[in-house]
């Protein structure tokens, strides 16, 4: 847009010009056909009514053919002010100045011809007022030739010139026709004859020296014949002896043979000049074609070339986008995709160049995006690699640790058969629970690399079993209080993955929460699935934090190395994602946070739960359950206190302490001799070969 608004504006610039000249030369035709016609006119009016005012002052008698004179002269006024009224805005502002000069002069005439008739006005005087008009019909004729070629405005000045000198003859006719009737010239009109004379010279002069040859001929055989030279020397005369020629009638006669030729020469040179005023408002119109229309050719041509280089690159840029879009949009983010999803990716195969064509810059543009492509592919790929390769680390790693600690959990099985100590059997058990949490750490980093951790069940595990697992693998389990479950179960497969779930929210819940309070768990079978409830009474979050975790939780991104304080949350939102199970974290009545997980119906089992039994699956073929305490522990958490989740009656619990029947007192019990350290450890022996049978049972009934 920008090169045809310059050209269109230059266009309009140049056309502006031709036009104005155009427009100048109309104005001119139409001020020329008004104002010029009749000034012309009037003017040889006001010549003649005052060379019979001249005379009528001289011999104090007013003619009829003066009165005649003068009516003539009111009739050229009138046509000429109607004249200029016609003009209208043809009159430009150069012209309006002197024709105001000019009306005020013609209002004087009144005046100037009450003087005369009363006998007011000398010679001179009545000759210097119509002087005085015709000088400024004279300044009205040099703002009359608006010709806008510059050669040509030189000779119609020289004309113009040449007319003034004319007047000054006129003026010499007047003055010494007045002066021929007494006889006798004054000393004022004496010396303004030498005036004149000395004007008329040097107009002549200063008209013909500017005049080009074929203007200047005719007036130099005017002025070198013999009229104009007898003309010219009894004007000498009468300017050397200060008195009128002596024959009248010889200098009549040469002053009217010149006046005579210079009228005819300046009428034919009038043609002339308007002959080539003709030719040059032709030129001008011709420029006006010429430049309005080539320059509008050429702006067409250029809004033409313009679309159609327009479209074209439009064309080719909408190609180009087109691409740009689906490498953007489609081929990068699918193969990004791809990557996450752990599939190959062949760079040359897929950073395949844009299929462009067009211009050169178009082409350079597309391969610059090919190049992009190229790199932001194997960029892609790099941090693929680098991804799989960090979690490839946390893979081996975790895989180590857990061996690890597979085999310091026997260790402590074997140390907590052999040990009768209490205290140190205590140590041990701590030490078990320790391990445990551990074991849940290494399997974090093993589910963070992609893999999936070793511990899986062939039949349905209860629901209860599920978080009393994931109770005792918390570090602050005597702060979660378990509530009555519905007795469900679920599928061998993803009961391990969801005790970690459940072991991370409940973590997360006694971590951010203050130590005096509790943390409720507690479950229900519903329409959807299996819900688990997870509820502390922290400070909760705001609104904001609450959608980014539950954004996160719905759709997990890479695990970023950066953002390790939201390590939970990575691993729930994970294991969530692998078994479609759906994470909600919201403000919970009392304040704090409720983390809700359901599990869908697809991996809920309608059948009945398996007999209570708090047990951590492992990888190695023996299997393994909680520590004996550490299960007493968890189970000492849940509501009602029984092993299988049923509620214990307590007599009177319902009634107010002052309707509460006080309790007979219990005879004092028999005192029993203490157990000899020998006593204590056999059956601590006992209870622990008890223990070991029941869990070999246990993992043989899993097994089948």
């Amino acid at each position: 847009m920008l090169p045809l608004l310059s050209l269109s504006a230059l266009w309009g610039f140049v056309l502006n010009l031709t036009v104005g000249d155009g427009l100048s030369l109309l104005r001119s035709n139409t001020v020329y056909q008004t104002v010029g016609v009749t000034s012309t006119e009037l003017g040889l009016q006001l010549q003649a009514e005052r060379a019979r005012s001249v005379v009528a002052v001289t011999t104090r008698d007013l003619t009829e053919d003066l009165g005649k004179q003068r009516a003539l002269t009111d009739t050229s006024v009138t046509g000429f002010r109607r004249a200029a009224a016609e003009a209208g805005d043809a009159i430009g502002d150069e012209l309006r100045g002197p024709l105001r000069t000019l009306d005020r002069e013609l209002a004087r005439l009144a005046a100037i011809r009450g003087d005369i008739d009363k006998g007011l006005s000398s010679r001179l005087t009545a000759l210097n007022e119509y002087n005085r008009v015709l000088d400024a019909l004279f300044r009205l004729y040099d703002h009359l030739v608006p010709v806008p070629d510059l050669a040509l405005f030189q000779q119609a000045s020289s004309l113009q010139t040449m007319g003034n000198a004319r007047e000054i003859v006129a003026r010499e006719q007047a003055l010494i026709g007045g002066a021929l009737i007494d006889g006798r010239l004054t000393p004022d009109e004496a010396t303004a004859l030498t005036e004149y004379a000395a004007t008329r010279g040097f107009m002549h002069a200063r008209g013909q020296a500017a005049l080009d040859v074929e203007l200047r001929r005719p007036y130099e055989q005017v002025f070198a014949g013999s009229a104009f030279r007898d003309f010219t020397l009894m004007e000498a005369r009468i300017v050397t002896t200060g008195a009128p020629p002596p024959d009248a009638r010889a200098w009549n006669a040469a002053v009217s043979q010149v006046m005579a030729q210079l009228d005819r020469l300046g009428a034919s040179s009038s043609q002339v000049v308007a002959a080539r005023a003709a030719e040059a408002a032709t030129a001008t119109l011709v420029r006006i074609g010429v430049a309005g229309g080539l320059g509008l050719a050429a702006v067409l041509a250029s809004i033409v070339i313009s679309v159609r280089f327009g479209r074209r690159l439009s064309a080719e840029l909408a190609e180009l986008r087109s691409a740009a879009l689906e490498l953007s949009e489609k081929r990068l983010p699918g193969i990004v995709d791809r990557l996450r999803r752990g599939a190959d990716v062949n760079v040359e195969k897929e950073a395949k160049p844009l299929k462009v064509s067009g211009s050169a810059e178009i082409t350079d543009v597309a391969r610059a995006f090919g190049s992009v492509q190229r790199t932001a592919v194997r960029a892609a790929v790099g941090q693929a690699a680098l991804r799989r390769g960090v979690g490839q680390v946390f893979l081996n790693l975790a895989r180590r640790k857990q061996g690890l600690l597979l085999r310091q959990l026997a260790l402590l099985d074997s140390m907590q058969r052999r040990t009768h100590d209490p205290d140190r059997l205590e140590e041990l058990f701590r030490l078990d629970h320790l391990t445990t949490r551990m074991r849940r750490h290494a399997e974090s980093l093993i589910i963070l690399s992609g893999a999936a951790p070793g511990r899986a069940w062939r039949n349905p595990v209860p629901v209860l079993d599920i978080v009393r697992a994931a109770v005792a693998e918390v570090e602050d389990y005597t702060r979660v209080a378990v509530e009555t479950m519905p007795a469900s179960a679920i599928d061998g497969d993803v009961a391990a993955d969801l005790t970690h779930l459940v072991a991370e929210l409940i973590e997360n819940a006694t971590i951010y929460s203050p130590p005096t309070t509790m943390v409720q768990v507690r479950g229900d079978l519903v329409s959807n699935g299996y819900a688990i409830e997870v509820e502390d009474r922290g400070l909760g979050l705001s609104e904001a934090e609450y959608g980014a975790f539950n954004r996160l939780l719905a759709d997990p991104p890479e695990f970023d190395l950066a953002d390790s304080d939201r390590l939970g949350l990575f691993v729930v939102a994970r294991l969530a994602e692998r078994h479609g199970i759906r994470v909600l974290l919201r403000r919970s009545p009392f304040g704090g946070t409720t983390a809700i997980a359901l599990v869908p119906r697809s991996l809920v089992n309608s059948q009945p739960a398996l007999p209570p039994a708090v047990k951590e699956p492992s990888s190695a073929p023996r299997g393994r359950t909680l520590p004996s305490r550490t299960r007493k522990k968890a189970l000492a958490v849940v509501s009602g206190g029984t092993h299988a989740g049923l509620p214990t009656r307590v007599r009177q619990a319902s009634l107010a302490p002052q309707l509460q029947a006080k309790p007979p007192a219990e005879p004092e019990p028999e005192r029993k001799p203490e157990r000899s350290p020998d006593e204590i450890r056999d059956l601590f022996s006992a209870f622990q070969r008890g223990t070991q049978r029941a869990q070999e049972k246990a993992t043989e009934e899993g097994e089948a």
